[in-house]
């Protein structure tokens, strides 16, 4: 084994530590076990990834293939990443002591067991059970962990472990219809797993609580760095203030054009016209039958695909699929809206992500004629779904796992924008554009809320709107910033705000991925602007985005610099 191999497989092993991954990475080893919560595991997997740091950071110099040597850079930091998020502290202890995320971590393997996974339904019910024989043992080694929590994230974890009886019951209605031979032993194992988390949830309520929740200024540079971000906090602000300045122009600039096309009252406000654009592109539903819904998301996804195939703008692999369905009855309680299950990164065979669709009259807002095909463009072909299943069957291992959020973020926003300025809406763009511009509006202001909560600093949330930040509790002041760039409601903005206070730095990926994609795709065609036509250039483009894998995108620049020094 060389070198190389050698780091490879560690990383590997260094992956494999946690049974979630290993469902979700699609391994076939630890699916029957639960992680382990215990701070001695947090302390040996933060010492292991550093090691692993360590030797990455030593032979990624002298490896002279430049793929390996980049493969060797991001193991360093990913275990960079792993490292800093279990030794992040704050109020002087660590975060793990303070976020209670018992329910995310018992709930998320056995959600993936029953959704993504092409085994037998009796095999992956052994691995369900045997979870949940585990939860009692979890939840008092996973209480014995927290010291102090965050009030507001002890709200959320309660609420998470509000839901898993459901889940245990929808589990249980699957088990029943699989006709699974332990289905008493899986019952009994629910009914103690639910009596373990009524206690679990008592004496979480009777800890001690904190408020506070920032990490600074430095260690948020820190996280932002570890996740290959090499712009700085204030460049990063800056970013989204012109984001917002640019984006409210377009979205004035397109609501007067579409005044103007529908006979409208030109004093028509923004939220009017989305109301009135909604109700005239719906997809109709007869008698509460959403499958047309359904067959129109199948329909627009084949017309995107026959779209890019007669232009050859993206590779798309033979051996990937996407399954489209309307949400099993069951699976519901699990998923409100809507998810996408991509590929699971090391499973063999054909690379298939499933888009499950929660729909109900109440919903139909989100599933209009302007509203379906930007949808898929996002989620499907050529979005996370085409990249996914590309980058699911690189080569390199590493390419294959990693986890770069404004990479795959980036590509898709900019996907947005792209296929509309090459025709797949038709006579409809500035209808789709206007609806997309509405949409994006949020991706500045998470990047706002995500610097503001990681730092503590309420000056990044001033971003272009004309608002006062003076309220002490820094999610009220958050909220009034979502709501005025969104239009949520107060619920939905705080729901929104729960995962941007616990996923530092993934927030702000989305309009940081869109800005470096951008400026990546349009310095490409100059570099090789004496060489290619512009649909050459683009194909181009979109190949090596698509088939060197998943990396941040600041080293992505260096694979299309090295590309195109070797096509020289």
């Amino acid at each position: 084994m060389t070198p190389y191999e050698s780091l490879c497989d560690t990383y590997l092993k260094l992956l494999s530590l946690d049974p979630n991954n290993c469902v979700e990475l699609g391994l076939t080893e630890k699916l029957d076990e639960l992680p382990d919560p215990t701070l001695e595991m947090l302390h040996k997997t933060a010492a292991m990834a550093g090691e692993l740091r360590q030797q990455a950071e030593a032979l990624a110099p002298e490896l002279t293939d430049f793929y390996q040597r980049l493969d060797a850079q991001l193991i360093a930091l990913a275990a960079r990443a792993l490292e800093l998020r279990n030794n992040l502290s704050f109020n002087g202890k660590l975060q793990a002591q303070q976020l209670p995320d018992a329910g995310g971590e018992i709930s998320s393997g056995i959600f993936l067991l029953v959704t993504n996974d092409p085994r037998p339904a009796a095999e992956r019910l052994e691995n369900i059970l045997a979870r949940l024989s585990q939860v009692p043992h979890y939840l008092e080694q996973a209480l014995q962990r927290l010291d102090t929590p965050v009030a507001r994230w002890v709200d959320i974890e309660l609420e998470i472990i509000e839901g898993l009886p459901e889940l245990f019951a929808t589990t249980l209605e699957w088990a029943t219809t699989q006709k699974f031979t332990d289905l008493e032993v899986l019952r009994e194992a629910i009914n103690n797993a639910n009596r373990a988390l009524e206690d679990y949830s008592e004496a979480l309520r009777q800890l001690p609580t904190t408020t506070g929740f920032s990490i600074g200024p430095e260690k948020a540079q820190a996280v932002v760095a570890a996740n290959g971000i090499t712009l700085s906090l204030q460049e990063i602000h800056q970013i989204a203030t012109d984001f917002v300045h640019r984006t409210r122009g377009d979205i004035e600039t397109l609501r007067a054009k579409l005044v103007e096309k529908y006979g409208l009252d030109s004093g028509l406000s923004t939220s009017e016209l989305q109301k009135f654009l909604n109700a005239r592109y719906g997809v109709k539903v007869e008698d509460g039958d959403f499958s047309s819904v359904i067959q129109r998301y199948k329909d627009e996804a084949t017309r995107i695909e026959t779209f890019l195939t007669g232009r050859e703008l993206f590779p798309i692999p033979r051996d990937q699929a996407m399954n489209i369905m309307q949400t099993p009855e069951f699976m519901a309680p699990m998923i409100p809206a809507g998810a996408m299950m991509p590929p699971a990164a090391l499973r063999e065979g054909t690379r298939t992500s499933l888009v499950y669709l929660t729909l109900s009259p109440e919903l139909m807002d989100e599933h209009t004629e302007l509203g379906i095909p930007l949808m898929m463009v996002h989620e499907g072909i050529p979005g996370h779904h085409l990249q996914l299943a590309t980058a699911a069957m690189q080569k390199s291992l590493v390419r294959r796992t990693f986890s770069a959020s404004e990479h795959a973020e980036g590509w898709t926003t900019m996907l947005e924008d792209y296929m509309l300025d090459i025709g797949l809406m038709g006579e409809l763009t500035d209808e789709a554009r206007f609806q997309t511009k509405l949409d994006i509006s949020r991706i500045g202001a998470r990047v706002a809320i995500d610097l503001y909560f990681m730092t503590g600093e309420v000056h990044y949330l001033d971003i272009g709107y004309d608002l006062d930040f003076v309220d002490s509790d820094p999610f009220v002041n958050a909220a009034e910033l979502l709501i005025a760039a969104t239009g949520f409601t107060p619920g939905r903005a705080q729901s929104e705000l729960n995962w941007y206070s616990q996923e530092r730095g993934y927030p702000l990926s989305y309009l940081v991925g869109n800005h470096l994609v951008w400026t990546l795709k349009k310095d490409y065609p100059a570099a090789v602007a004496d060489s290619m036509s512009e649909q050459e250039t683009d194909q181009n483009f979109h190949r090596i985005y698509l088939e060197s894998g998943n990396m941040p995108v600041a080293m992505l620049r260096s694979v299309f610099e090295h590309e195109i020094q070797r096509a020289l």
